[in-house]
């Protein structure tokens, strides 16, 4: 059953996540990891100081060498009382290409994800950046491959959550392909990466709607400063140019019909985010 949450609440889940997003920096500064904020995160930033008003979730993007080294870093470095960091290397059963720093004693559980077998609590995402080809034949090949693992890893929601009776049913006989495999396929599609001298970049295992099927590598080297919610976080030096190549014109607020927000099912964030503003 979906849980649409009051404006408290919202206010109160993005109080956490700031949390969140805080202690990652915090590890990164500390071992000298470079990361940007990315995406909405990035556009909440340079728009509006803070989170897009209607916004429920943090994006972060790292390089791959990076992701590995704060993935590492979570075992010494990560307040463990507070938090626990995810992926497809350290968590039983998940089924993302990308990790999540959650927060303990809190509740995040998106719409039809409730038997996925670990815990869901508040997160921000964390995503791995690899190279792809220069050319477009290579990025759009690169896309397909990634959509078809892609698609086989969310099959275990998508026989849940899809409406059409065909794509449940094709969905289930997805989920049937051993995690393993999956995975396995993944970390060849990674190892190919690795070879690769590309101005182009992208989230191997997440969605790219733009008809160059990645970004350009030089927005996420080059970084500057920004700040988000009264802290300071790095980002692309050339937000415009990001931004712009991401969402079009993006100084324009969109209409209340096109607010998207997350289904959520299950929600629950400690009580002291209710309490603390900015």
């Amino acid at each position: 059953m979906r849980v649409d949450l009051t404006d408290r609440q919202l206010r109160a889940l993005q109080l956490a996540e700031l949390d969140l997003l805080c202690e990652f920096k915090r590890i990164c500064e500390k071992k000298g990891i470079r990361y940007s904020i990315i995406a909405g995160t990035l556009l909440g930033a340079v728009r509006h100081k803070g989170f897009i008003p209607w916004d429920d979730d943090v994006d972060v993007a790292l390089f791959r060498e990076e992701y590995i080294k704060f993935r590492e870093a979570c075992r010494s470095e990560l307040n463990h009382d507070k938090y626990y960091f995810q992926d497809q290397t350290v968590t039983q059963g998940y089924r993302w290409g990308y990790g999540k720093l959650r927060m303990r004693n809190s509740k995040f559980v998106r719409l039809h994800q409730e038997h996925l077998p670990y815990e869901q609590g508040i997160f921000i995402d964390i995503f791995p950046l690899d190279l792809i080809p220069n050319g477009r034949l290579g990025r759009c090949l690169v896309n397909l491959l990634c959509f078809l693992i892609r698609k086989t890893l969310w099959a275990e929601v998508g026989r849940k959550a899809s409406e059409n009776k065909l794509a449940r049913a094709i969905f289930s006989l997805l989920a049937k392909i051993p995690l393993a495999f999956v995975r396995k396929c993944y970390n060849m599609a990674i190892h190919q990466t690795l070879r690769l001298d590309s101005d182009w970049v992208r989230i191997l295992l997440f969605p790219t709607p733009n008809k160059n099927w990645g970004y350009p590598r030089k927005y996420y080297e080059n970084q500057s400063a920004h700040v988000f919610e009264g802290e300071t976080f790095a980002g692309p030096k050339d937000y415009e140019g990001y931004l712009s190549f991401k969402f079009g014109d993006w100084r324009i607020i969109p209409p209340e019909r096109e607010r998207k927000t997350h289904p959520v099912s299950e929600f629950q964030v400690p009580e002291v985010f209710y309490t603390t503003d900015r």
